[in-house]
């Protein structure tokens, strides 16, 4: 009798083995397939999950650069050509610089908060329009996570478009660092401070209009209005009280300390004014995400 093609395909069993222990797996298979097939474990922090949303939306605004980084580099230089034609003959000299360099460290830090807020706000808008966010909110990633990735994009951003817009001011401004770990610590504060309120502002938001109100009511105002283009010590009372009273003040005035040596208030105060508001900034963005608040249906 001749075999079959089939039977001749088939592994001869090694000698020794029971016919009926014959054609089953190796002892352990079951016991590995279960590991492999079951839920995956996770420590205290689900860092693969943190930093692969961290990458996506670092990804998502280096995919459109000349529209999330080139875009704001030419509307700051602008900025600082406006204004300096403008006021550079009329205003020589402000807190013991001149007014270019006096302005420069407020353009940039502009550019960067913008940056960071549209960072995260859009983000999260746009996929709730989208009907996306499930995406997100389905992967075994906590809260804290989600904001912790989120805010880290947006800083991210924010610094990239910051280094950029000073890159391309040195062409056209003497910038000099006068106190480094006021440059970065205010850069990344700043940053920071406002991707989480965009984080906030996203989780509010249920269509672009509110975005831009947001933007247009409350960031800029804020900015402008913030000693970004002067400086506070011109303005009478009780304005120059109010303007203390101004979160974006801190962040600008201390930015500018670390550039041109001087400040318009104690940079020590900033920078625990920006410590306290990151933390509470923080911990609100994480009650309303954990809530799923405007989030979950």
């Amino acid at each position: 009798m001749t075999a079959s093609p089939s039977d001749a395909s088939r592994p001869t069993p090694p000698p020794g083995v029971p016919l009926a222990d014959r054609g089953r797996p190796p002892p352990g298979t079951r016991r590995r397939l279960s590991q492999g097939l079951g839920p995956r474990r996770f420590g205290a922090v689900n860092w693969l999950g943190l930093w692969s949303l961290y990458v996506k939306e670092v990804r998502r605004f280096l995919n459109v650069a000349t529209q999330t980084v080139a875009a704001p580099v030419v509307t700051t230089l602008l900025f600082l050509a406006i204004f300096t034609l403008a006021l550079g003959r009329s205003v020589d000299v402000v807190q013991g610089a001149p007014f270019s360099q006096f302005l420069a460290p407020g353009l940039i830090m502009m550019a960067m908060v913008q940056n960071a807020f549209a960072n995260t706000s859009s983000s999260l808008v746009i996929s709730k329009i989208q009907g996306n966010i499930v995406d997100v909110l389905m992967p075994p990633i906590s809260p804290g996570e989600m904001v912790l990735a989120y805010a880290a994009a947006g800083v991210t951003r924010g610094l990239v478009v910051g280094l950029s817009v000073g890159v391309a001011m040195v062409f056209f401004v003497t910038v000099e660092i006068h106190h480094l770990w006021a440059v970065l610590f205010f850069s990344v504060a700043a940053s920071l401070m406002l991707a989480v309120i965009g984080i906030l502002a996203g989780v509010w938001a249920d269509k672009f209009d509110h975005m831009a109100a947001i933007t247009n009511f409350v960031i800029t105002p804020f900015a402008f209005l913030s000693g970004t283009f002067y400086s506070i010590e011109r303005l009478p009372q009780p304005f120059y009280d109010i303007a203390h009273l101004n979160p974006f003040f801190y962040m600008i005035d201390g930015f500018r300390y670390g550039f041109i040596g001087s400040s318009d208030a104690s940079p020590w105060l900033g920078a625990a004014v920006m410590t306290a508001m990151n933390a509470g900034l923080l911990l609100a963005a994480w009650i309303l995400v954990r809530r799923g608040w405007k989030l979950k249906a």
